[in-house]
């Protein structure tokens, strides 16, 4: 039997580890110990933290799988792409990884082949910045973390130091981006590459708290952009990915579209996006298995990109408060046939939310047309 390791158990990488299970692939999965549901899916689980590389990779060389792959996280990305090399397996450039995991550097390397990018610098602290080269409001943000951490918006110099002090704090290399605010509705993308080929499989519609900290309230899938205009999102998306060398895998860029038309790159990671974005609605909204392909290229095959089930809306709600409750039991009153998950939900303010990993859970729900989506969903700006 072939074999896949899988870096990371929690239940974003679930459907990662059921998928290989339903493929035929005997899973080794490793993460810190900590109750996740990989830890009683997998076949084999190893009780390693994900950034213990050097000690997977003498597991591994034990294993000897056929893949190793992960989804959904720049940090277990990093530790995929560190054992695949060394393995001898499909995988990106240190560099792709370097510059895709790194917001700063991927900055740079965005601007360097003239995708278009807002005004950024980094810094450790609000001193060393210079105001002078950029206008309000701007985005602070730290340079190698996901999931909201420490992002927040600041609209004058007032707030400038504790929004960069609290990005360094969640930052592992312990430094902030500062970015120009770009106006515009959010969006996302998600590709799958191959040998350097590119295919766009869907664009989301992102929901949010809005300023200052932009924590994801909900998804939907597709968004409902003209076709011209993805064409556009197309040619821009696939631009960013040559300049940051993706050349096999997922990949998730998020966008806004300026309120005169320009396409703005936020970020591009070389994972798939989380939020069950990639594991979930790329598959309930287009059809296409997107994390079997993720498997199928970390295998060094082709990915097949036949359809297996017939498109519709789909979309994702977060749970922040009672309001989320009162919409998923009226969903579930009146419109059952279109819940299509449900998670395990904590007791609403039993903490603070302060970033996408603190929600109390998270529902996703299905319908034949973009009006329906949005009426079940009630997601807004």
């Amino acid at each position: 039997m072939k074999k896949v390791v899988i870096i990371g158990a929690n239940d974003f990488q679930n459907p990662l580890i059921l998928k290989a299970k339903e493929m035929g692939y005997e899973t080794h999965v490793f993460a810190w110990q900590d109750g996740s549901i990989g830890e009683k899916t997998a076949d084999y689980f190893y009780p390693i933290s994900i950034i213990e590389k050097d000690a997977i990779l003498e597991e591994c060389k034990k294993i000897k799988p056929d893949a190793v792959v992960t989804i959904a996280s720049d940090l277990a990305n990093i530790t995929v792409q560190y054992l695949a090399k060394n393995l001898g397996l499909p995988c990106n450039s240190d560099e792709c990884i370097n510059i895709s995991t790194n917001k700063y550097l991927m900055r740079c390397a965005l601007k360097k082949e003239g995708v278009g990018t807002p005004y950024f610098a980094t810094v450790n602290d609000a001193k060393t910045l210079e105001k002078d080269k950029f206008s309000f409001p701007v985005i602070v943000k730290p340079t190698d973390r996901s999931g909201s951490r420490g992002i927040t918006k600041v609209l004058d110099e007032n707030g400038l130091d504790n929004a960069i002090k609290a990005s360094v704090e969640q930052s592992f290399e312990k430094m902030a981006i500062v970015e120009e605010y770009i106006e515009g509705p959010e969006y996302s993308c998600e590709c799958i590459s191959y040998q350097g080929k590119h295919t766009m499989l869907a664009i989301t519609k992102k929901f949010t708290t809005g300023a200052p900290n932009f924590i994801e309230t909900g998804h939907l899938e597709p968004a409902n952009l003209d076709k011209n205009v993805m064409l556009q999102v197309q040619k821009e998306i696939f631009k960013g990915l040559d300049a940051l060398k993706i050349k096999f895998g997922a990949s998730h860029s998020e966008f806004r579209i300026t309120p005169q038309g320009d396409i703005r790159i936020i970020e591009i990671g070389s994972r798939m996006g989380g939020d069950c974005i990639g594991s979930d609605l790329v598959r309930l909204s287009t059809g296409y298995d997107f994390v079997k392909m993720v498997i199928e290229v970390a295998l060094g095959q082709e990915p097949d990109l036949t359809p297996v089930k017939k498109p519709e809306y789909a979309a994702i709600r977060f749970v922040f408060e009672k309001k989320d409750i009162e919409i998923l039991e009226k969903i579930r009153n009146h419109s059952s046939e279109s819940l299509f998950f449900v998670s395990d939900i904590q007791p609403i303010g039993d903490h603070k939310i302060v970033d996408s990993g603190t929600r109390f859970g998270f529902f996703i729900i299905t319908a034949p047309d973009y009006n329906k989506i949005i009426e079940l969903s009630e997601l807004s700006e």
